[in-house]
């Protein structure tokens, strides 16, 4: 996937040493128990409509802000603790797309779930695991707006 950032293409291989279901999963809870929650000195609850993710059981917010040299900091918050495949994903985002131009995270496929979680997710989770990707994408664009 060539329109990933170097830092998302590194978590990508990484994934590929655990070829094996069970251990992947192993991994990605890995990422799970990592996850901080939006900063609260920049978005506290209740959290505007407009940062909400389409579509994730999770309940999922995202948010993107400008780091003052041309790259962005992705956050997020997800208020359901067993929001598992949530917290990974708002992780993989927040590590993988930290310093990235708005231009390079608004070119993340959006079937980056899949490279990440495989296909075997349910359709609801994958839905909400792509909203996030793509509220990311939008907030993104609208940082070059």
């Amino acid at each position: 996937m060539s329109s990933l950032t170097p830092r998302l293409t590194e978590i990508l291989e990484n994934l590929e040493f655990f070829p094996d279901r069970a251990d992947r999963i192993q991994f990605l809870i890995s990422f799970a128990e990592r996850f901080v929650p939006i900063e609260p000195a920049r978005a506290s609850l209740p959290y505007p409509e407009a940062h909400r993710v389409p579509g994730c059981e999770s309940e999922a917010f995202a948010w993107v802000f400008a780091d003052g040299q041309g790259g962005v900091q992705c956050r997020y918050d997800v208020l359901n603790p067993q929001g598992i495949s949530a917290q990974a994903m708002a992780v993989i985002l927040r590590d993988g797309l930290e310093g990235a131009s708005p231009s390079q995270v608004a070119a993340v496929p959006d079937d980056l779930v899949y490279s990440i979680f495989g296909r075997e997710l349910s359709m609801g989770k994958t839905a909400g695991l792509m909203g996030m990707i793509g509220l990311t994408k939008a907030l993104a664009r609208r940082l070059t707006d």
